[in-house]
């Protein structure tokens, strides 16, 4: 099994944007560095200097992982016309994701389906073998009939005692 997200999204986090991606185990999210509109803002008013002690990128970058089996809860709530907050609860943090409204109904089912083991109970079903039908004797023909041709065939040497024995067998299960 490959370890391919089951959902990828962009949200705001903690005033940066952050590419999050939900997998089977765990949510996973990455802040890449960036400039900042204040460290812009100060380059332009002190003429670059505050960039050339600084550096343009600031080092708030970094990646981030939640496991799922250490979600408790997650919830929704509204962030103004366009955007919700999505909240994933665990038991010493709460992250907030930053999301369109559509987004936040979406995201928030696959946590909530991780949560419960929907997609542990979906691979198993998907990867467990299929049991073959038990044969059945077709409509109408009589089994005592087909051991009686059997015998016939094994009497006059078309069949071995041990090919008439395994297709007896076969057809005595069938009943």
């Amino acid at each position: 099994m490959t370890d391919a997200p089951l959902y990828s999204f962009t949200s705001h986090i903690s005033g940066k944007n952050a590419k999050v991606q939900i997998y089977r185990d765990r949510i996973e999210w990455e802040r890449p560095r960036g400039v900042s509109g204040g460290k812009i803002t100060a380059g332009i008013m002190t003429g670059g200097l505050s960039l050339l002690a600084t550096g343009v990128k600031n080092g708030k970058s970094g990646t981030e992982m939640i496991p799922v089996k250490n979600i408790s809860s997650v919830t929704t709530r509204r962030d103004g016309i366009m955007n919700s907050f999505v909240s994933i609860i665990t038991s010493g943090n709460t992250i907030d994701f930053r999301v369109s409204h559509g987004e936040a109904a979406t995201v928030k089912t696959v946590v909530t389906d991780l949560i419960l083991g929907k997609y542990d109970a979906a691979v198993e079903a998907a990867a467990a073998p299929v049991p073959e039908p038990a044969p059945t004797a077709a409509p109408g023909v009589d089994v005592t009939e087909q051991i009686a041709k059997l015998a016939s065939l094994r009497d006059a040497g078309v069949l071995t005692d041990e090919e008439f024995t395994t297709k007896k067998a076969e057809l005595l299960a069938r009943l």
